[in-house]
């Protein structure tokens, strides 16, 4: 069962204790069991990365200090580092170039989040107040920009060239797919297809990033960087749709972050197309009325809409269709326990609660 699926009061019918039989977690209670089996594979990889964070960041600036401090606790699963590391495990193995390359897309996957949060006005990420709710919308936008530009500086040091091309290359779409949903607000009648390509650019671009990084310095061959890279770009979007169902259905106590913030921002994501795409006129008329002029409300109005509609279920077939792309990307690499858990994490990218 998915976190996509409907169900009382939390949204979701995640079971907390089921598990597939080959061992790939099916719901965000078994988060800790995907954690250690990474772990189990790369060792201290993640630790290292996060010694290159540490380095990258430090600064005799004591309020950067202390932003800094606050900001790490957003990093979460360190997901993108992660790719980059199980990438480069399964085309020939990892290389200290890769921890750094990791800190460097996390870095940005931050700064990404700390903007985010002034977009929407967010006031909690990750439990903890967001940079703008404990600061100022000022400061937020500062602290982003210096996490970028340490990023493309610890990137420089790595020697190549094409690294820093192919990164900034992904950060000109990161923020072009952010462009693009800004457009977008209040177009009440956005199609599935726009919306993917919102998504394409606002996340999918740093996980297929971050997998390609991965390649680098592995002596992968150029059918494994296209097949990882495709990996990421297909997980990306899964797992952004996901997101997009969390921010209708998901609990603020168990996400963690600030909910509801595409409703108040005329956002319309993948549940919402679809219902207004196959709702009867009268019925289309009352939710094109809601997202029109929402307030406190509107989201619980727009849950009873979504309940009698086959937008739960639709919507967890198409996250479904890209996770399965995702993992037929893989097909081209060898069998390897990193190979394996990168299947899995996929499939945790839509049974998770957070």
């Amino acid at each position: 069962m998915s976190v996509l699926q409907t169900t009382g009061q939390s949204g979701t019918l995640a079971n907390r204790s089921s598990q597939r039989a080959d061992g790939v977690a099916t719901a965000d209670g078994s988060a800790e069991q995907l954690r250690q089996r990474v772990r189990g594979v790369l060792g201290d990889g993640l630790r290292d990365v996060e010694g290159e964070l540490a380095a990258a960041l430090r600064s005799d600036n004591e309020f950067v200090a202390e932003l800094v401090r606050h900001s790490s606790r957003f990093r979460g699963k360190l997901l993108r580092p992660m790719l980059v590391l199980l990438s480069a495990e399964a085309t020939s193995g990892r290389k200290p170039v890769h921890s750094r390359l990791a800190a460097v897309v996390e870095m940005i996957h931050v700064a990404t989040l700390v903007h985010d949060d002034v977009l929407d006005e967010a006031e909690v990420r990750r439990h903890v107040a967001t940079l703008n709710n404990r600061w100022n919308n000022e400061t937020s936008v500062l602290f982003g920009d210096y996490l970028f530009t340490q990023a493309f500086r610890l990137a420089a040091t790595t020697g190549s060239a094409d690294v820093c091309v192919r990164i900034g290359d992904a950060c000109a779409k990161v923020c072009g797919g952010e462009l693009r949903q800004i457009r977008h607000r209040g177009n009440l009648e956005l199609d599935e297809a726009t919306y993917l390509k919102i998504l394409e650019g606002k996340t999918a671009e740093l996980t297929a990033l971050a997998c390609e990084l991965g390649t680098r310095e592995t002596g992968a061959t150029t059918e494994e960087a296209i097949a990882l890279e495709a990996y990421g770009r297909q997980l990306g979007i899964a797992f952004q749709i996901a997101d997009d169902w969390l921010d209708l259905h998901g609990v603020q106590g168990e996400v963690g972050k600030t909910l509801g913030s595409d409703i108040q921002k005329q956002k319309l994501t993948l549940p919402l197309i679809r219902l207004i795409a196959t709702a009867s006129t009268s019925r289309r008329e009352s939710v094109l009325q809601l997202l029109s002029h929402p307030n406190e409300a509107t989201k619980t109005a727009l849950k009873s809409y979504l309940a009698a509609s086959d937008a739960g279920e639709y919507t967890q077939r198409r996250a479904a269709e890209f996770v399965a792309a995702a993992k037929a990307s893989l097909d081209p690499l060898s069998e390897s326990p990193a190979k394996t858990l990168l299947l899995s994490i996929a499939d945790f990218a839509i049974h998770r609660r957070k």
